[in-house]
């Protein structure tokens, strides 16, 4: 497994769609290209739509790793 450098991260386990995305984007709309975010999701929706989402905004998606019942989704500014 290669390790990243995490440069931000968000927990969004206690939010629902369609905000468990929004509030990815705007996260990421903070950081600068090339820079990594560690999200911290739970199954379901945010699992199915927010890695979609964010590779339809161009980003790319470094690695999802499944922790106990939660999920760390890594993705690098574009």
């Amino acid at each position: 497994m290669v390790e990243h450098k995490i440069d931000n991260e968000i927990d969004i386990t206690k939010e629902i769609c369609p905000m468990t995305f929004v509030k990815t984007k705007l996260k990421l709309e903070t950081m600068s290209r090339g820079q990594v975010l560690e999200v911290t999701l739970r199954e379901g929706e945010p699992l199915i739509n927010v890695p979609k989402s964010v590779e339809e905004d161009g980003h790319k998606i470094l690695d999802l790793r499944q922790e106990g019942d939660i999920y760390k989704l890594l993705i690098e500014r574009n």
